[in-house]
């Protein structure tokens, strides 16, 4: 797999015809619509041709495969044999390209209900690059009860297509992330008991696999009781078959005060949970100045500091699938930046004539124009080029791997790369 940047007078032909695959392939592989033009510095996704290979003499599976730099199971899978499977001489095999050269991660997709059709599409779309799929949220009360969520056919899809569902949990109210509601939470015994067994009652019923606690804002002095939370949890569910994971804050060092930061201890999180999701994005966000959503450099302070305290494969990255519209000039308290995913990004740089380009430094892509009111914009966003460089650091840090906020925009160029780069665990065992 190749990843271009088109050029001015590039098309899905002259594209095609440079590296000697079928233009159909490059669509498909980016869900264009061959009838809009490209969009200068738009990155698109190049899927390699896989070759035949006439078997030999004293070939073998292992042989063969050694030849080509690929797996025996790729090319099991490619030509739907099974491990028992004969070759012979004169056999034609089918190879596949070389990749998955990285491993094998595990991938979590957060998801906010919708409606039955979207969240069908969606789930089904990316269950194929999936470990799990948690909906967006259960918020707790301060006796410990958990608020509904329709999440019936998101978590009946999922776990049809192999991907396993987790229960988030979370202190959401209608004040945003609740300080003052996880206070009281955890400083009340009986709340915990109840929120607990709340838990277990609701992955019982709905068939949940583990869950995610994701609180925030919490006051820096209920630090230790936060953990001390996680213990009883942690407790309760591996006996029962349940993983627990949690949501931290991005911070570059142990941060102690403040509501965001200060009651996350990551060393605590990384000694008492299976797993710990790192927030890594939102450097740039709605309300605030116009940035890359997600800088590689900063991502990788974070990181680097991380595995300083928290075992690396219980890490998972966060990664955003999308990016932002500000309106300029940019005025602290002014106007929201409006959120976009990738393909509304790249259309909207093909409506208004814009030249996408690179920042090598957040390596993220980025743009200008000036829309019908005469008034401009910036846009950053993430593409092929920028989710490569995450997946990158990923494998260069030994991470058990990312999650996705959030699934619910078309992208089909992150699940062509993290395909191409890595194998996707399954914890729900093939029929």
């Amino acid at each position: 797999m190749n990843i271009y940047v088109v050029r001015p007078g590039d098309s899905t032909w002259s594209i095609a015809r440079k590296f000697g695959v079928s233009p159909d392939s490059i669509i498909k592989a980016n869900d264009l619509n061959p009838r809009e033009s490209l969009v200068v510095g738009q990155s698109i996704v190049i899927p390699s041709r896989e070759r035949a290979y006439r078997v030999k003499a004293g070939d073998s599976l292992w042989s063969i495969a050694q030849k080509f730099g690929v797996s025996v199971n790729s090319i099991l899978s490619l030509n739907n044999m099974s491990s028992s499977s004969a070759i012979y001489p004169g056999m034609t095999l089918r190879i596949p390209e070389k990749s998955k050269n990285y491993g094998t991660i595990e991938t979590n997709g957060f998801i906010q209900p919708s409606t039955d059709e979207k969240e069908t599409r969606i789930v089904i779309d990316a269950a194929p690059y999936l470990t799990y799929i948690t909906p967006f949220s259960h918020h707790i009360t301060a006796e410990g009860g958990l608020t509904p969520l329709r999440d019936e056919t998101i978590i009946a899809v999922g776990k049809n297509n192999r991907v396993a569902p987790l229960l988030s949990v979370t202190n959401l109210s209608e004040k945003n992330f609740d300080t003052e509601l996880i206070g009281k939470f955890l400083n009340d015994e009986k709340a915990q008991n109840n929120l607990i067994n709340n838990m277990i009652d609701m992955m019982r019923r709905k068939g949940y696999y583990g869950t995610i606690v994701d609180f925030e804002r919490i006051q820096p002095e209920n630090r230790t009781k936060y953990n001390r939370f996680l213990e009883k949890l942690v407790a309760r569910l591996h006996p029962l078959g349940y993983v627990v994971g949690t949501a931290l804050a991005p911070k570059t060092y142990d941060v102690k005060a403040g509501a965001w930061h200060g009651a996350h201890d990551y060393s605590a999180h990384g000694r008492i949970v299976d797993f710990v999701i790192i927030m890594t994005y939102e450097w740039g966000w709605s309300g605030g100045p116009p940035m890359a959503v997600a800088p590689i450099n900063e991502v990788r302070k974070v990181i680097s500091y991380a595995v300083t305290v928290i075992p690396p494969n219980k890490i998972m990255m966060g990664m955003p699938l999308y990016g932002y519209d500000w309106t300029l000039p940019y005025t602290p308290g002014g106007e929201f930046a409006e959120s976009v995913g990738n393909r509304e990004a790249v259309d909207r740089a093909r409506r208004y004539g814009a030249v996408i380009r690179y920042d090598q430094k957040a390596q993220s892509p980025y743009y200008n124009y000036i829309d019908e009111e005469r008034r401009q914009h910036v846009v950053w966003f993430e593409d092929a080029r920028s989710v490569k460089a995450k997946y990158k650091l990923v494998n260069e840090y030994g991470l058990r791997g990312v999650s996705y906020w959030v699934l619910a925009k078309p992208f089909p160029e992150n699940w062509q790369v993290l395909d191409n780069m890595f194998n996707i665990e399954k914890v729900i065992p093939a029929r």
